[in-house]
């Protein structure tokens, strides 16, 4: 396991996919099968390219910055800020497992709106 390698292909998959081209993005890092987790995307990798399509329709402005990348063994876990039309903004974070050929196999993800206003001064990062 190259775990630099996983740790960009993870940060260069999500940004293809999250910007518009999911095609690409699945036809250069994904491997021979794609289990999805995220109850809201179907399982596999039509699924993966039809969400992240219809996303790209609805909300062309939406933006990224990628906060924190760790790898360990087969897993890269992706700490992520995104900002979407009318400054609506939230923190996910993306588990990808890949397979011995350096290949995205599966995903997990948990996503959480920042509210306008916290009981602490810091921030979701």
């Amino acid at each position: 396991m190259n775990l630099e390698q996983n740790k960009q292909n993870a940060i260069a998959f999500y940004k293809m996919a999250y910007e518009g081209n999911p095609k690409e993005a699945v036809n250069q890092y994904i491997g021979k099968e794609y289990i999805q987790h995220n109850p809201d995307v179907a399982d596999g990798t039509k699924g993966f390219i039809a969400y992240f399509e219809r996303m790209q329709q609805e909300y062309p402005d939406k933006s990224i910055a990628f906060v924190r990348c760790i790898a360990q063994g087969d897993l890269v876990a992706l700490h992520t800020h995104q900002t979407w039309p009318g400054n609506d903004q939230y923190v996910t974070m993306d588990f990808f497992r890949f397979d011995t050929n350096g290949k995205i196999c599966e995903h997990w993800d948990a996503i959480q709106q920042i509210p306008k206003q916290s009981a602490n001064p810091n921030t979701m990062y």
